[in-house]
C-alpha cells in the first residue's frame, strides 16, 4: 500500500529521536583509532557492524554516517510510496527474521533496521553527521587516516583505522541524475527529482508527468494517482515488471502452523531464492517464454485490448536491467482506472505548460518528476591516497568484487543486481571477518590483492559485462569503476547462486592476497 507522507515523516522523527544519542562525537582536534572503520550506516553498514561484533568481538570499530540517522537509501528517499522493489525475506538480514509483507515501505524497513541496532546495542558504535572527505593509507604505519567534517557543528574530525570497510553504497545521496533537456528553464511549474523530494510539495488536483519507467516511477505513480488530477508516465522505452500479491503463501502457511519466525524466515528465503534462480536461468535459456509470462501479468490486469506494444514490451531480453516487483499490480490498476496513463515517446523540449514530444504530442503538466536514475558514486566521493599517490580506482582490478589490487586493508560492499543487495553484503561481511581473523593468525598487519605471475597476461574486462546487465547509471559511470579479470579470483560475477558457495571457501593463501 502507498505510504502516507505524514506517517513517513512521523517515523523519521521517531527514529531520529531514538538515535540522537548514538553519535557521541569526537573531541575537536583529537584523533581516534579503531581496528575497523565502517563508512555508511545503511543496510550494508549496519549489517557489517552486526557481523563484526558477532564474529570478531575483540575488534574495536566505529561506523561513520553522513546523515542524521541510520537507513541509507531508506532515509534519503522520502517520495510518495517509497518501498522496496525486492522482497524483505532476502533483502532483510539472514540473522533477523522478517515478519511482514514481502514488499515493505521505507517506514517498515527503518523500523526493522532500528530493531537490529537496538537489539544488538550497535548505536554506541555509530557516529552520525560525519562526512568523510579523504582517506590516506600509509604502508609505513600500516593504517588508514580518514579526515572529514561534522555536518552538525562544522568541526574537523580525524580517525585512524587498521582496516577500512566501505559500506556507503553505489550512488550519490546528495542529488539524483537528471538529463539536461531543452527548455527546462521555460517550464512554469515544478520540476523535482524523487531523490530530493520537497516535504511541502502539494500535488493534489495537479497534472503530473513522471519521466522514467523504472522501479521509482512504478512506485510514485500509484501513490500519487489518488490525489492528483492525472499522472502520466513518460518513457522513452518500457521496462519489465513482475506483478503479484504482496503476500507470501508459504510464509502465511508456516505462520498458521505456528512455526517459529526464524524457521519461517529461512524456509521462505530459500524458496524465494530457488524461484529467483529459475527465473534468472530462464532469462538466458528461454527469454521469450519469460517475456510472455511477465507480460501476461500485465494483460491480466489491463485486459486483452490494452496497448501492450509499445508501452510494456521492452526491446531487450528480461534481466538485462533490473525487474521490479509491482505489489498487487497497483501501477497497472491506476492505469486501468484512468488515473494514470503511459506514453512512450521522446522529449523534444520543455514548454511553459509541459513537455513537447517528438511525435508532435504535448503533455500538459503542473509538476514534472524526473525519475531518471542515480549518479554513480565511487567510494563515497572520498579522495583516496595510497602512500602519497592519489588513487585511480578505474586502474585497479577487482578481487572477488570486494577488494582491489594496490589498495591495502580495504573492502567495498557492492551488492547484487538480480538478487537482493543484502545477500552479498552478508557474504562479504563473512569474508571480511574471516580475513581479519586470518591476518591475526598469521601475525600480519597488511593484506593487499596483487596479480600473480600467471594472472598478469589475462584479459581485463569491465566491472560488469554490459551485454549481461546495463542500467543507465552503470553505463554512465563504468569508466570510473575497477576492471575485472577473466578468471577467479579476479572476476566480479554478480552471481549469488555461485558466490554463496564459493565465497565461504576462498583460499586466503593462494597468493592473490599478499600479506606483510
Amino acid at each position: 500500500m502507498p505510504l502516507l507522507e505524514e506517517g513517513y515523516r512521523g517515523v523519521m522523527t521517531d527514529i531520529a529521536t531514538s538515535t540522537a544519542g548514538a553519535s557521541t562525537g569526537t573531541a575537536p582536534g583529537s584523533t581516534e583509532h579503531f581496528d575497523v572503520l565502517i563508512v555508511g550506516a545503511g543496510i550494508s553498514g549496519v549489517g557489517g557492524a552486526y557481523h563484526l561484533q558477532t564474529q570478531c568481538p575483540d575488534k574495536s570499530f566505529v561506523v561513520l554516517e553522513t546523515q542524521d540517522g541510520f537507513g541509507g537509501t531508506w532515509r534519503t528517499h522520502t517520495y510518495p510510496g517509497i518501498r522496496s522493489d525486492s522482497d524483505l525475506y532476502t533483502f532483510g538480514y539472514r540473522f533477523k527474521p522478517w515478519t511482514g509483507a514481502p514488499i515493505a515501505t521505507a517506514e517498515e524497513i527503518l523500523r526493522y533496521m532500528g530493531e537490529v541496532v537496538d537489539e544488538n546495542d550497535l548505536g554506541r558504535h555509530i557516529r552520525y553527521h560525519h562526512r568523510i572527505t579523504s582517506a590516506v593509507w600509509s604502508t609505513d604505519d600500516a593504517r588508514w587516516t580518514l579526515s572529514g567534517t561534522r555536518t552538525d557543528t562544522g568541526e574537523a574530525v580525524t580517525f585512524t583505522a587498521d582496516f577500512l570497510w566501505m559500506c556507503q553504497g553505489y550512488y550519490r545521496h546528495s542529488e539524483g541524475y537528471t538529463p539536461e533537456w531543452p527548455g527546462m528553464d521555460h517550464f512554469d511549474g515544478t520540476i523535482v527529482h524523487p531523490q530530493n523530494w520537497p516535504a511541502d510539495l502539494d500535488y493534489a488536483d495537479k497534472k503530473v508527468v513522471v519521466i522514467g519507467s523504472g522501479a521509482t516511477a512504478a512506485t510514485l505513480i500509484p501513490a500519487m494517482a489518488p490525489k492528483a488530477t492525472h499522472v502520466t508516465m513518460l518513457q522513452r522505452s518500457p521496462t519489465y515488471f513482475i506483478t503479484g500479491r504482496n503476500a507470501n503463501d508459504l510464509a502465511d502457511t508456516l505462520r498458521s502452523l505456528e512455526i517459529p519466525d526464524e524457521w519461517t524466515h529461512e524456509i521462505v528465503r530459500r524458496k524465494i531464492l530457488h524461484d529467483q534462480a529459475q527465473i534468472t536461468r530462464m532469462s538466458f535459456d528461454a527469454p521469450d517464454v519469460l517475456r510472455t509470462e511477465l507480460l501476461k501479468g500485465i494483460t491480466n490486469i489491463l485486459g486483452p485490448d490494452a496497448e501492450i506494444e509499445p508501452h510494456f514490451t521492452p526491446s531487450y531480453r528480461p534481466w538485462r536491467q533490473r525487474i521490479a516487483f509491482v505489489p498487487d499490480g497497483d501501477l497497472f490498476h491506476a492505469v486501468k482506472d484512468g488515473k494514470a496513463s503511459v506514453v512512450t515517446d521522446e522529449i523534444e523540449t520543455f514548454t511553459e505548460t509541459g513537455i513537447q514530444l517528438t511525435s508532435g504530442k504535448h503533455l500538459d503538466a503542473d509538476i514534472i518528476v524526473t525519475a531518471t536514475g542515480f549518479n554513480l558514486n565511487v567510494l563515497g566521493d572520498i579522495a583516496f591516497t595510497i602512500d602519497g599517490v592519489p588513487l585511480d580506482f578505474a586502474q585497479t582490478v577487482s578481487y572477488r568484487g570486494t577488494m582491489f589490487t594496490g589498495i591495502p586493508n580495504m573492502a567495498w560492499v557492492f551488492g547484487y543486481f538480480r538478487a537482493s543487495w543484502t545477500l552479498r553484503a552478508d557474504l562479504i561481511a563473512d569474508f571480511v571477518c574471516r580475513l581479519l581473523k586470518h591476518m591475526d593468525e598469521l601475525g600480519v598487519e597488511i593484506a593487499v590483492p596483487e596479480l600473480r605471475e600467471e594472472d598478469r597476461s589475462m584479459a581485463l574486462l569491465p566491472w560488469v559485462d554490459p551485454e549481461n546487465f546495463n542500467p543507465g547509471y552503470l553505463m554512465r559511470g563504468m569508466h570510473l569503476l575497477p576492471k575485472q579479470g577473466d578468471r577467479d579470483p579476479w572476476r566480479h560475477t554478480q552471481d549469488y547462486w555461485s558466490e554463496k558457495n564459493e565465497l565461504p571457501l576462498i583460499d586466503l593463501d593462494d597468493g592473490a592476497l599478499r600479506y606483510r
